[in-house]
């Protein structure tokens, strides 16, 4: 817990020996914070105020040390990417540190905010109440938009709650921004139109910098999109912040890529994506193309969604190599406040597209009914 309400928390895992740990550890506060030696710092303030502070040090094994510092909150001022740069900057330089957790104060928490809809709002826009959500993503990259849209069709028809641009997609000749949205927004509206409440959702990619994503999601609102896909470590996190301001209707799908930085995914995808507006996180799940572990993967879903300065909640949203026959194991594993994304298992036989689409919905409707209340 941050040590009050000027200073913030930060824990690292050092690799070093534990007779190095407090040495090195104090070297990683003045890195972390003023950038020169402490007896080279003549005013007290800078000193007792500004540098960071190390607050313990534990020692893990003779190879790796957990220190936890804290930060001035002074220091951070009231900017996003700023928070990054004290919080893991000169160090992600240094390969013998990794950020483990942050913690800060209320009134920050409350400056950047959170979601601005969570989990709660995700559900009554899709009408999905009482079970894990559904997700699929778009691909492949250089596909049409009426390919494209045909996909949504089905996925929509079949139930899927969301249906996403896979993280790839930009402005490609293939299918430019503009009439991909309209494409697939309509494919999406069209299949909604019986429905009395809710229904499928469609979110687009944004890309580039923030007065093109200003205006890609000033053209998506205007089709009635009211979910877009964001990678907030590609755009960078102040832009992602700016954008969550500037459109307060609209929901924010957080992407992991170029999240494999030495920040440990339940700080980086658990936390910090929810502190800065996620709606929903997704993360790469234990068993699928990547290798996290169980732990970890838990540990992002109970940040995502466990009280936390008041913010709302984020759905936590396990991908990467899923399988319809998962489904089960999922769903006990991350519970009903969660989404599950499949996209490459549903479109590997696409003359089966409409039945593994169904096959995903009914999968997760049955695993939902074992789920203790």
């Amino acid at each position: 817990m941050p040590v009050d309400a000027r200073r913030i928390s930060a824990t690292y895992r050092l690799h070093v020996s534990a007779r190095d740990g407090k040495q090195r550890a104090e070297q990683l506060a003045l890195e972390q914070s003023i950038e020169m030696p402490a007896q080279s710092v003549s005013d007290p303030l800078v000193l007792h105020e500004m540098a960071a502070h190390v607050e313990d040090v534990t020692s893990v094994d003779d190879a790796t040390q957990v220190a936890r510092l804290s930060l001035s909150a002074e220091t951070v001022g009231d900017d996003a990417a700023q928070l990054m740069n004290m919080l893991f900057g000169n160090c992600s330089l240094q390969e013998d540190v990794e950020l483990i957790d942050v913690d800060l104060p209320a009134e920050l928490a409350r400056l950047w905010g959170g979601p601005n809809h969570g989990i709660g709002g995700v559900r009554n826009r899709t009408g999905a109440t009482d079970r894990p959500l559904t997700c699929t993503a778009l691909k492949p990259i250089g596909s049409a938009p009426q390919s494209l849209a045909r996909m949504c069709t089905v996925f929509a028809n079949a139930g899927i709650d969301v249906i996403k641009d896979d993280h790839g997609w930009a402005n490609q000749r293939s299918a430019p921004f503009a009439e991909r949205v309209r494409a697939c927004q309509s494919a999406v509206r069209t299949a909604n139109a019986g429905r009395r409440v809710g229904g499928a959702i469609y979110a687009p990619s944004l890309y580039g910098q923030y007065e093109q994503m200003c205006e890609q999601t000033r053209v998506a609102r205007s089709e009635g999109v009211t979910m877009v896909l964001i990678a907030p470590m590609v755009c960078g996190v102040a832009t992602f912040v700016a954008l969550k301001r500037e459109f307060p209707d609209i929901m924010f799908i957080a992407h992991p890529s170029l999240g494999g930085l030495r920040i440990a995914p339940p700080a980086l995808f658990g936390k910090l994506f929810r502190l800065f507006g996620a709606d929903a996180v997704i993360f790469p799940n234990h068993g699928g193309r990547f290798a996290y572990s169980r732990e970890v993967c838990r540990a992002i879903a109970q940040n995502n969604r466990q009280p936390w300065h008041g913010l709302r909640a984020t759905l936590p949203t396990p991908a990467g190599g899923m399988s319809i026959e998962r489904v089960p194991e999922m769903v006990g594993e991350y519970g009903r406040d969660s989404m599950l994304l499949i996209g490459g298992a549903l479109l590997a036989q696409p003359e089966g597209l409409a039945r593994r689409s169904a096959e995903f919905v009914e999968a997760v409707a049955r695993a939902s009914e074992v789920i203790p209340v």
